[in-house]
């Protein structure tokens, strides 16, 4: 329900449950849009309903902040460093030295009770306080202490860098290098507690350096398609020939060990050096242009998997986050970076694309296989 507060802070007291359910209607997950009323709004209600303590015409978002107060002692200094340590993991702003401050949608606002705990089982005070700005110039000097404009910033410019040296990095450089912003953009958005404009400016600005990569790399390298993904029967895709790219990376090497395993028992693959010359009896993939490549922000793979009807198989969807993250990266996969460098060994080893194949195809039923262990065993 709408809070009572005093007149100076400029918000209403209800009388009244019709009044309370308009507050709670108003409760949102991450803060409560909270609405002052002016006179007019008041009578629009029904008179009883609001009494007004004061008389404003301001809107703004209000949200619910952990605040820790700790007296920490000077010595020892193991409890000092340790809270210290926990404090800058949190992504708290501190409003000044020992009171340090979280919003309660941050994923990492527990922590603020675990550590009030701590401090106080540790002989030091502290206390944990649940509270609300008292007016919109509060709230936007808290969430002020929350401005990730700085990080966003150096991450562009390392974005930038990165983008000079393209051409002069080798593959394996430029994976790592894309592997590295992944992992900085992500540390900056776990701690940007209210993301804008500037967060989607980054997220992009990395998947245009990525593309430029994959382009540099890979000239041929598929546009994603925003068409459906229509569903198809294995029965019909027997025997076929499935042609794609020569020189396979994770994606196609992936797709072709997916069509082998769980579609075609008898397929023919065929490498092409120029996808434009695809013959047209054979089956297309991960090329524009091809039966089955990349829709919206799926890779090849998922999409055969998907039109396929593959993946209410747990081990297949696990395959799948990996495969899309070597591909076109997103969320971090732990594995990545090693099965990574096994198929690039697996590369340098075999030059011919059926060797290539061959070999691949134990490593992908080995991951498979340890997929579908449970994870308690």
């Amino acid at each position: 329900m709408l809070p009572t507060r005093n007149f100076a802070n400029g918000v209403l007291a209800p009388n009244s449950s019709a009044a309370a359910r308009a507050g709670e209607a108003e409760r949102k997950d991450k803060g409560a849009l909270k609405h002052v009323w002016t006179p007019s709004q008041a009578r629009a209600v029904g008179s009883g309903v609001v009494t007004f303590i004061a008389i404003c015409d301001v809107s703004y978002i209000v949200t619910d902040w952990h605040i820790l107060t700790a007296t920490l002692p000077t010595h020892p200094s193991g409890l000092r460093v340790r809270v210290w340590r926990a404090l800058k993991a949190t992504g708290a702003g501190t409003l000044r030295e020992g009171v340090y401050v979280l919003p309660e949608h941050a994923a990492s606002a527990r922590t603020l009770w675990d550590l009030e705990r701590t401090i106080a089982e540790a002989g030091a005070d502290a206390h944990l306080l649940v509270v609300q700005a008292r007016d919109a110039d509060q709230e936007q000097s808290f969430r002020a202490l929350f401005d990730r404009a700085e990080q966003y910033a150096e991450f562009l410019q390392s974005v930038k860098e990165a983008r000079g040296r393209i051409k002069n990095a080798s593959e394996a450089e430029l994976h790592k290098n894309l592997r590295s912003l992944e992992a900085q953009l992500q540390a900056v958005q776990a701690s940007d507690f209210f993301p804008g404009k500037q967060s989607q400016k980054a997220a992009d600005a990395l998947a245009a350096l990525r593309r430029e990569v994959e382009l540099h790399l890979s000239p041929d390298e598929p546009v994603s398609t925003e068409a459906a993904i229509p569903p198809r029967a294995v029965a019909e895709y027997q025997g076929r020939t499935w042609a794609t790219r020569k020189r396979p990376w994770v994606d196609r090497l992936a797709t072709a060990w997916l069509v082998q395993r769980f579609v075609d028992r008898n397929p023919t693959f065929t490498w092409l050096s120029d996808p434009k010359k695809c013959p047209k009896s054979a089956l297309g993939y991960d090329f524009d242009g091809a039966t089955f490549t990349h829709v919206g922000e799926k890779v090849t793979f998922e999409v055969v998997a998907e039109s396929f009807g593959l993946l209410d198989d747990h081990a297949l969807r696990r395959l799948a986050q990996l495969v899309h993250y070597i591909d076109v990266g997103g969320i971090p996969v732990d594995e990545a970076a090693g099965f990574e460098m096994l198929v690039r060994g697996l590369q340098a080893r075999h030059a011919d694309d059926d060797g290539l194949l061959a070999a691949a195809l134990p490593v992908f039923d080995a991951y498979y296989a340890a997929l579908q262990v449970p994870d308690d065993k």
